[in-house]
């Protein structure tokens, strides 16, 4: 952020049972497997009844909040020192505090172990393909970079029936592992003389 704020428990990407909920919280209990989003949704603002966009005028991504919005104070402290919170999530805890429109129910059968890149690296990629980038079926897709957010993005594509679907990476041992989630062709800059958009 443009101030930062310290000492605050960092981290965006998880997965957690919900151990309590505040008052007049219906929409998820106790019990309940939930993935904490740090793109929250409201659920009543524009962007929120609006198919176009995910930025919620409440709980859009805001790296200077380091408290709870209803009374901007954190929950966390250390021997009565505030910690603060970071993007309304704090992950890097056994434990966190987090708006309700920051958690998304889930699945309890889905592996907690596994499902915590769906909170922002899967959903980032594909949901850029499949919701902004939109490719046309029998159209081209060039990726830069097949990390997580990299490989969602070739799914989506995939989804998208783009016919082909160029990953870009330097590391070329990630090339057959991208053929998985839809890569038709690779491209290693390293290999090239000249820029690889060209």
């Amino acid at each position: 952020g443009q101030n930062p704020l310290f000492p605050r428990i960092l981290g965006h990407e998880a997965e957690g049972v919900v151990e309590s909920v505040g008052e007049g919280v219906i929409d998820v209990q106790p019990g309940d497997h939930v993935l904490p989003i740090f793109t929250g949704e409201c659920k009543e603002c524009p962007h929120c009844l609006s198919e176009a966009s995910n930025m919620c005028d409440l709980l859009r991504i805001n790296t200077e909040r380091g408290g709870m919005l209803h009374d901007g104070h954190t929950r966390f402290s250390k021997d009565g020192k505030p910690i603060y919170h970071f993007l309304g999530t704090s992950t890097f805890s056994e434990y966190t505090v987090v708006h309700v429109g920051q958690v998304a129910k889930i699945n309890p059968e889905a592996p907690l172990d596994k499902v915590c890149v769906l909170s922002c690296g899967m959903s980032t990629g594909f949901g850029a393909t499949v919701n902004v980038a939109k490719p046309k079926k029998g159209g081209s897709v060039a990726i830069f970079g097949l990390g997580a957010v990299g490989l969602a993005a070739a799914e989506g594509a995939r989804v998208c029936e783009a016919s082909r679907i160029i990953g870009i990476d330097l590391n070329p041992n990630r090339f057959e592992e991208a053929k998985k989630f839809g890569c038709t062709e690779f491209v290693n800059p390293k290999d090239h003389n000249k820029p690889v958009q060209e």
